[in-house]
């Protein structure tokens, strides 16, 4: 079991995945706020970066796993637009947000919403060209089996591209980015979204995820092939590229 799988939303008898789905319902409202808000913005230029690096497989069938709003389906059917884009989450209430949202883009035609357990994806295996995951994959209860569940759905030589926030490798960044992470995210996070416990969980699932090299290791015990991985803004967010083997 990795560290961040022990860490839970509210408490030590439920089980983790039951707690994030009820934890995303909550925060829902205010999430799309919170999240461009904390991260300045930024986190719009990551997904352009990763759609950027999708589009150079020229995938045609995508599944966003732990879509949450939509941000990164919608973006991806804009940008790529001969793509067809499924968004699942465990969380009705997050996509309730981002259906809204494709609506009002005028993407109904290219983007469907359906609630799905990443642990135990409906799919039928080699359903999609491309797997994509933005800052969803650390909340897995059991991130081998999610990854497992990802690489059995996708085509032979289809990709996986995964935005996650990470921890900086380097001083002073490292030490900056806890003290933003542990004081000042959680502040802010609990007197918007007015829920005490989500966004200390979400720091502390930050601290705990593994990254880089070891995320390698992970990538190709779950069966993906030629991994590789970038450091994004300081190594405050990382983006993690691997193929299915043909």
């Amino acid at each position: 079991m990795y560290e961040q799988e022990k860490i839970k939303p509210y408490n030590h008898h439920e089980g983790k995945g039951r707690q994030v789905e009820k934890m995303f319902d909550n925060i829902a409202p205010s999430y799309d706020k919170l999240n461009h808000w904390l991260s300045w913005n930024i986190d719009k230029g990551w997904r352009r970066k990763a759609i950027k690096k999708l589009a150079t497989a020229d995938p045609k069938s995508i599944l966003d796993v732990a879509t949450g709003t939509g941000d990164f389906a919608i973006m991806a059917a804009k940008s790529l637009p001969c793509a067809k884009v499924t968004g699942s989450d465990i969380s009705e209430g997050m996509m309730r947000f981002g259906a809204e949202k494709a609506t009002r883009e005028k993407l109904d035609d290219r983007i469907k919403f359906v609630r799905e357990d990443c642990m135990n994806l409906s799919f039928p295996e080699e359903t999609f060209d491309a797997v994509t995951a933005t800052f969803g994959i650390r909340n897995f209860p059991d991130l081998d089996k999610g990854l497992k569940e990802m690489c059995r759905i996708l085509k032979p030589g289809g990709h996986l591209c995964v935005l996650e926030l990470t921890e900086p490798v380097r001083f002073p960044m490292r030490q900056l980015f806890r003290i933003y992470s542990r004081i000042v995210l959680p502040f802010i996070g609990k007197l918007i979204s007015k829920d005490n416990s989500a966004y200390t969980y979400l720091s502390a699932t930050i601290e705990a995820f593994p990254q880089g090299e070891t995320m390698m290791g992970i990538l190709k015990k779950a069966g993906f092939v030629n991994t590789s991985f970038k450091r994004l803004t300081l190594g405050i967010c990382t983006m993690y590229w691997a193929e299915k083997g043909k």
